[in-house]
């Protein structure tokens, strides 16, 4: 397949990703307004992602899974704790006294906040006197001014939809609460707290990757443990028996399309496109994400957009921009760097090439005469 036809799917796939958890963010704000248990809910979603990628890794990667041991199992514990438990945790208590777009605009976020805790843990090298190096550490400055933009600053209502498309929200499942009564400090506190051990997750796996390369049973089993934690904190916090229960045909949808899509198709594709274009390109479709979600948000629940929302989404949006481009010209230098150092190699295999012929002739010319004819 040439080049440019790879390059095509990987932009179809991450279009499709992007517009897929966009859908998320509205879902499961749909759930939260049906009244959903925000401890259950998790732990149904976290099921039935589960029940996806566990035959996948199963059958795909029978024969490259290295051997499981104690240090593997804490590692995928701590992993399921931080990436998912914690994670959907955070994010569902910050979606419910927020909304989809600023849920959506803070995990613009991540990729910067991954980079910030990469680069302290060494991971990650800055070279301050490069262009790279400065994109990088600006761009990380600006994404963390936009986060602390949304969760202190609200600011007036910039777009309010329509009568009609409140009233249908309503009747769709909308939220009956008022925006008054949302916390929306606490919820994006929640958020930060989210993309935080989203950042973790992601700083965090790429050791244990290397040393245990199945990409998928590395998912399911971060999945097996989340879903026992889950359903630990669930049963010892939500004791009324009718959180447990299904009620509606709605929450069902809800269910599988945060499980199915929201979850697993995302971990595959995330994982297809990572393996074959590398972070930088999932990273600089995220802001379609807020988009779509900010536009499914509006038209279907009735959401208000904020100034406040608006300002740090844009200054996520930017200090991202600044972190891909820091990633990529330090990608660039790293190329040219290298094809320097073979050109050295070359020129020093020449040199001594040439030195060898002309050792070589030289050692020729004195002993000719000691050669009988």
């Amino acid at each position: 397949m040439s080049p440019v036809a790879t390059r095509a799917k990987l932009h179809v796939a991450m279009v499709v990703f992007q517009t897929g958890y966009a859908g998320n963010h509205v879902i499961m704000r749909f759930a939260l307004n049906l009244g959903v248990s925000k401890l259950v809910f998790p732990l149904y979603r976290t099921i039935i992602a589960l029940s996806v990628l566990a035959p996948s890794a199963y059958f795909l990667e029978k024969k490259e899974r290295p051997g499981m041991n104690t240090s593997l199992l804490i590692q995928f514990f701590l992993l399921g704790l931080v990436g998912i438990t914690l994670n959907q945790g955070f994010y569902i208590f910050g979606l419910d006294n927020t909304s989809p777009t600023f849920a959506s605009a803070t995990e613009n976020a991540v990729p910067a906040v991954s980079f910030l805790m990469a680069a302290l843990l060494g991971i990650e090298k800055v070279e301050l006197k490069r262009r790279d190096g400065i994109a990088k550490v600006v761009g990380t400055f600006v994404s963390v001014a936009g986060s602390l933009v949304i969760t202190l600053y609200k600011g007036p209502t910039i777009y309010e939809p329509s009568q009609r498309i409140m009233d249908q929200s309503i009747v769709n499942g909308g939220s009956e609460r008022e925006e008054e009564n949302k916390n929306w400090t606490l919820g994006c506190l929640c958020l930060m707290g989210h993309c935080l051990c989203w950042s973790s997750w992601i700083v965090l796996q790429s050791p244990l990757l290397k040393k245990y390369p199945a990409r998928f049973s590395f998912i399911s089993c971060s999945c097996f443990f989340a879903v026992i934690q889950f359903f630990g904190i669930s049963a010892y916090f939500e004791r009324d028996v009718e959180s447990w229960k299904i009620l509606s045909g709605g929450e069902v949808y809800a269910l599988l399309y945060t499980g199915l899509v929201g979850s697993a198709m995302v971990f595959a594709i995330q994982i297809y496109v990572v393996e074959r274009g590398g972070p930088l390109f999932v990273s600089a479709y995220l802001p379609l994400q807020t988009l779509v979600a900010a536009v499914l948000a509006t038209f279907a629940l009735g959401e208000h957009l904020y100034l406040g929302g608006m300002i740090g989404a844009i200054l996520i949006i930017s200090g991202l921009y600044l972190v891909v481009m820091g990633k990529s010209w330090e990608s660039q230098a790293l190329i040219v760097s290298r094809q320097q150092q073979q050109r050295f190699v070359y020129s020093a295999t020449d040199e001594d090439g040439d030195e060898e012929e002309h050792n070589k002739e030289k050692r020729c010319s004195i002993i000719q005469p000691l050669i009988t004819s």
